[in-house]
């Protein structure tokens, strides 16, 4: 298990490979479909955004509501795919990684190689232990998205997997591999 601190450097980058076990532990920021549109239709128009995602690492989330004491409910990943229309143009402007669940386009894949980004994988239907890593939750922006607005969190051993690393290697595709007869 490696430990990483959060914002993620590119020696880090550099150092993670497909399949490495990491905790983060730092800030992140959240963000869901409607958050990524909107940001993605700021690039088009060359307008600025309402937050700074140079280097940032963003996590593909909608928590449920917090409980008393805690900083969210469970707060599992988001099919990535959602979000893959509008991912390379958002690492293109500076975006270093993401975090969610699930397969990645090839576009995708292509921009984290060329912006020597990263994508992590959090465990569906760990929502509530994924969520005991969060410190603490920060409305940023889009507010009236509700659970899809734009969040900082802040985490300690937040549990994630490396699928994609900056090389473009993918555990979705060499894993099932190993499987395989001929």
């Amino acid at each position: 298990m490696k430990k990483i601190n959060l914002p993620i450097t590119d020696e880090d980058i550099e150092n993670l490979k497909a399949g490495d076990s990491v905790l983060l532990t730092g800030t992140m920021i959240t963000g869901r479909d409607a958050a990524h549109k909107r940001l993605y239709e700021l690039a088009q128009k060359g307008e600025d955004f309402p937050v700074d995602i140079n280097g940032e690492i963003i996590y593909y989330v909608g928590p449920a509501p917090a409980k008393p004491g805690h900083a969210v409910g469970p707060a599992g990943p988001t099919s990535s795919y959602r979000m893959d229309k509008y991912t390379p143009t958002l690492l293109d402007m500076g975006l270093k990684g993401m975090i969610g669940k699930g397969a990645r386009s090839q576009e995708v894949i292509d921009a984290i190689v060329r912006n020597h980004s990263i994508y992590f994988a959090a465990i569906g239907g760990a929502a509530a232990l994924i969520s005991k890593s969060i410190r603490s939750d920060e409305l940023i922006c889009y507010d009236d998205l509700g659970t899809e607005s734009i969040r900082r969190y802040t985490v300690e051993d937040f549990p994630c997997i490396v699928v994609i690393d900056c090389k473009g290697n993918n555990i979705y595709e060499t894993e099932p591999k190993k499987y395989c007869t001929e």
